[in-house]
């Protein structure tokens, strides 16, 4: 019944677009240490688990006890997990046959931390998991990240903003352990 109720509305009433301005700050350290050695610190410090393996694992949590334990074996010691690794890199490199660039870019979180973020301000499941890249260029190793802070700014939610505040720092103390410094 609401199926065809929202099949009979005209297009202009099934659907209102909103516009919302999110200014992006982002967080780049450069690291003069070699691209692969920046790369196994990352991969040191975040956790690697089978993503198929973890989503069973959470959808047979029964509490959110559980649900918890389930995220504290997957995360590593910087307590997040790698969600998805793209080596972008080495899709440039098919195409044009080179060595460079080198490339990375890792979709890493802590389903917890966006959990606490997104009860208060859903929008937040829009950037959580969040993205680091890492990229070799002439003047060293950048490890780059759009705060979670600028992003969730624009919603004004004082308890969502603290929640990102402690992601940023996670993830900076982690860009910062892998650059080497």
């Amino acid at each position: 019944m609401i199926l065809a109720l929202a099949l009979a509305l005209e297009p202009a009433q099934a659907q209102e677009r909103t516009l919302t301005r999110v200014p992006v700050e982002r967080v780049t350290i450069v690291s003069k240490k070699p691209f692969e050695s920046v790369i196994a610190k990352f991969d040191a410090q975040v956790g690697h688990p089978n993503m198929a393996d973890f989503a069973k694992a959470s959808a047979a949590a029964k509490t959110y006890a559980e649900l918890k334990d389930v995220v504290k074996s997957a995360v590593g010691p910087a307590d997040l997990m790698v969600f998805l690794r793209l080596d972008i890199g080495g899709v440039v490199r098919k195409q044009s046959g080179a060595v460079q660039p080198k490339a990375v870019r890792y979709v890493v979180g802590n389903p917890l931390i966006m959990q606490e973020m997104a009860k208060r301000v859903i929008d937040a499941g829009s950037y959580a998991p969040v993205t680091i890249l890492i990229d070799e260029r002439r003047d060293g190793v950048h490890l780059s990240y759009d705060t979670m802070t600028s992003l969730l700014t624009p919603y004004g939610n004082a308890e969502a903003l603290a929640v990102a505040h402690d992601l940023d720092a996670k993830v900076e103390k982690l860009m910062r352990d892998a650059a080497g410094g």
